[in-house]
C-alpha cells in the first residue's frame, strides 16, 4: 500500500490544531429507530463542514509557496472549500475551478476565503479537465480532490479519532466517492482495530468503486442528492487500499439517502448533507444485518444547500403524514368552505393552504372541489380528519403522498 498508518500518525502530527478534533457520541434516538447501538463521528462540525479540510491541511503543508503561484484545486464544494481556507491561512494564492451548476451557496463559502472561483464545464469531468490545463499553463500547484499519498493519509485522521474515542465498535460505515475517506480511515482503523469491519457506502447513481473492485466500469449518470461523493472514477492510489481493507462496498438509492438526512434531522438532531447521510441510510435499509451490533457512521459533511434542505425535511413530514393534501368535493354554496375550516379545526388540523377551483375539473357546475395543506400529528390523524369530512358528507381524496397517488 501506498499510504501505512505511520503517514497517517504523521498527517495528525502536521495538521495538529488546524482542524478540529470532531467527536464520536452515542446517537440513541437513531439506535432505536435502526436496532442497533449506533455511534456518529460528526465531521460535520468540521471546520469548513466537512472532512475535507483534513487532507487539504495536510497536501498544503508540502508546498513551497515561493516555488509555485499559487494552488488549484476542482471541486464542487468541500474540498473547494477546504484548500481555500488553508490556502489564505498560509498566504498562498487559491484558484478553484467548479462545474456550472454547483449551488450559489457552495461558491459563496468557498468565495468568503479569498478563493478565486472559476466556473467552468457541464460536469465534473470537464471542470477537472480544464483545470489541469490552467495549472500547467500558470504554474499552479494542483491539489487532487482524493487520489494524492498526503490528502489520503490526512483524512484518515479521522478514522485514527474514532478508533481512539470508540474503540469497541463493531463495524464501521463510511462514505465513498473517489475514496480518499475510506482508504485514509481503513489504513487507521485496521491498524488500531483490526477485527472491526469496514463497509464503503456509495450513492447508487456512482457507484464507481463498487464496480472496479468487480473489475467493471460504469459512467456514473444522473442527479444525487449526494452529491459530494458523484465521483465516476475511483482513484487509482485508493482502489487498491480499498480492496485489501474494505471488507464490502454497498449502495443506497435516492430515495433512502433523503429519508437518512430527514431521519438524521429528525431524530439524531444533526444537519448532514446528503453525502454524510449514506451511511445511516445503509443501515436502515439493511437492518437485520446490523442488529444488536455497535455500530460507527463516518458523517463526512454537513454543508447541505439550505433551500434544497428545507425541502427534504417539507419531504419528510409528508411521507410521515404530518403534511397532508386533502381535495374536498362540496356543493358551491356559501357557508361551505366555512363548515370545512370548521371540520378541520374541531379534529385538530392546522390548514396551512386553500386552493378554491371551479373551472379546472371535471365536477358539476354547482359543485366545487378545494385542495387543502393541512398539517397533522401523524397519518393516524390525517385520516381521522378525513373520515371527519367523509361523515358530513363531503367527498374527500387524500393527495398527499410525495408520488402524488390519491385514495379515498
Amino acid at each position: 500500500m501506498t499510504v501505512t498508518i505511520a503517514d497517517i500518525e504523521r498527517a495528525a502530527t502536521t495538521i495538529g490544531d488546524d482542524v478540529i478534533r470532531t467527536p464520536t457520541i452515542p446517537a440513541p434516538g437513531l439506535s432505536r429507530e435502526a436496532g442497533c447501538e449506533i455511534y456518529l463521528k460528526l465531521e460535520s462540525l468540521q471546520l469548513t463542514g466537512s472532512f475535507k479540510a483534513r487532507g487539504a491541511r495536510n497536501r498544503l503543508d508540502a508546498i513551497d509557496p515561493a516555488a509555485t503561484n499559487g494552488v488549484i484545486a476542482c471541486s464542487a464544494g468541500n474540498h473547494a472549500q477546504g484548500v481555500a481556507c488553508f490556502a489564505e491561512r498560509m498566504g498562498i494564492s487559491a484558484t478553484i475551478v467548479m462545474p456550472r451548476e454547483t449551488p450559489f451557496a457552495k461558491i459563496t463559502r468557498t468565495e468568503r476565503y479569498g478563493a478565486h472561483v472559476i466556473l467552468e464545464g457541464d460536469s465534473f469531468t470537464e471542470a477537472q479537465v480544464y483545470t489541469r490545463d490552467l495549472a500547467a499553463a500558470e504554474n499552479l500547484t494542483f491539489v487532487p480532490a482524493y487520489d494524492d499519498d498526503l490528502i489520503i493519509a490526512g483524512q484518515g485522521t479521522a478514522g485514527l479519532e474514532m478508533a481512539e474515542d470508540a474503540p469497541d465498535l463493531d463495524v464501521i460505515l463510511i462514505p465513498v466517492g473517489g475514496g480518499g475517506l475510506i482508504a485514509g480511515c481503513a489504513v487507521a482503523l485496521k491498524a488500531r482495530m483490526p477485527s472491526v469491519e469496514i463497509i464503503g457506502v456509495e450513492a447508487e447513481l456512482y457507484a464507481s468503486m463498487k464496480a472496479a473492485l468487480a473489475g467493471r466500469e460504469i459512467e456514473g449518470t444522473g442527479v444525487t442528492l449526494a452529491e459530494g461523493i458523484a465521483v465516476k472514477t475511483p482513484g487509482t492510489r485508493t482502489l487498491p487500499i480499498v480492496r485489501e481493507l474494505v471488507d464490502d462496498m454497498v449502495t443506497v438509492d435516492e430515495a433512502a439517502i433523503e429519508a437518512a438526512v430527514e431521519l438524521m434531522a429528525d431524530t439524531g438532531g444533526v444537519i448532514v448533507e446528503g453525502a454524510g447521510a449514506v451511511p445511516l441510510a445503509a443501515v436502515m435499509e439493511d437492518r437485520s444485518r446490523f442488529d444488536g451490533r455497535r455500530v460507527g457512521l463516518l458523517v463526512s459533511g454537513g454543508n447541505i444547500d439550505m433551500r434544497l434542505y428545507a425541502s427534504v425535511l417539507m419531504r419528510g413530514l409528508v411521507r410521515g403524514g404530518q403534511m397532508v393534501r386533502l381535495r374536498v368535493q362540496m356543493p358551491d354554496a356559501p357557508g361551505n368552505l366555512a363548515q370545512v375550516s370548521q371540520l378541520i379545526g374541531d379534529a385538530g388540523g392546522n390548514i396551512v393552504e386553500i386552493i378554491h377551483q371551479r373551472m379546472f375539473f371535471d365536477v358539476p357546475v354547482k359543485e366545487t372541489y378545494i385542495d387543502i395543506v393541512i398539517e397533522t400529528r401523524n397519518a393516524a390523524h390525517a385520516t381521522e380528519i378525513v373520515e371527519n369530512l367523509e361523515v358530513a358528507g363531503l367527498r374527500t381524496y387524500l393527495l398527499s403522498d410525495v408520488a402524488g397517488t390519491r385514495s379515498t
